[in-house]
């Protein structure tokens, strides 16, 4: 990973019906396969590639490390759908849900790589929902695509 790697978090707003395939396959290699449904990448150019090829159906920007402690807390889960817990932190080698998120978010170690950890958040919608258009861009005043710092308000109002 390089030396000013950025944590993303991505989110999926768009329903799961007419996806084209090439879409559909990009969305289920980011582990993305229903809608509220977020997870954290890097920004290396693989994922960046992968975002801009459906940035029609998802909305991302860089996270806080609040945000990162936020959802591992509260929506993080291992295999088995049990709650991601101290305990468990400390078998893989961190002291806590604030070490690992600090890791996450510094480009140490990757999200979706984690053994036992379900490589995905699964997130309420919005509290009074998306505030535009799911079919226009974050530029055009609607919810898709790159957010930047404005991902961590939704990200709030989603947990």
């Amino acid at each position: 990973m390089s030396e000013k790697c950025k944590c993303l978090a991505v989110i999926r707003v768009r329903g799961v019906t007419d996806v084209f395939r090439e879409i559909k396959d990009t969305l289920k290699m980011l582990h993305l396969s229903r809608n509220c449904h977020a997870t954290l990448i890097d920004d290396r150019p693989s994922y960046v590639g992968m975002l801009r090829k459906a940035q029609n159906y998802v909305t991302w920007g860089e996270v806080s490390l609040e945000n990162i402690v936020l959802l591992l807390k509260k929506k993080g889960r291992l295999v088995g759908n049990r709650e991601l817990t101290d305990d468990y932190v400390k078998e893989i080698g961190y002291d806590s849900l604030e070490d690992l998120a600090e890791a996450i978010h510094a480009g140490k170690v990757e999200f979706g790589g984690l053994s036992d950890v379900k490589p995905v958040f699964r997130l309420h919608p919005p509290r009074k929902g998306f505030r535009g258009k799911v079919k226009r861009s974050f530029v055009a005043g609607g919810v898709t695509g790159y957010r930047g710092e404005a991902i961590n308000d939704l990200i709030e109002r989603m947990v």
